[in-house]
């Protein structure tokens, strides 16, 4: 039996939002062992004061499987 646990990280990008997940999990598989997955749990986008997209952010939900 296999036990996992969630945990949830922040992660950001110039490029896009699918950039700031690859990002995320990246980092995230770096210090958890056993990642499996990841969900997206809300985006956001911070601008500058003409309106432009400086910086895409994700909130992610990484699932990872203790070790025994």
């Amino acid at each position: 039996m296999s036990v996992a646990r969630v945990t949830e990280i922040i992660a950001s990008s110039k490029e896009s939002f699918e950039d700031a997940t690859r990002k995320g999990l990246k980092r995230a598989s770096k210090t958890l062992k056993n990642v499996r997955g990841a969900w997206v749990e809300g985006q956001k986008v911070n601008c500058d004061s003409h309106g432009h997209i400086t910086e895409f952010r994700v909130i992610l939900k990484v699932t990872f499987v203790l070790e025994d």
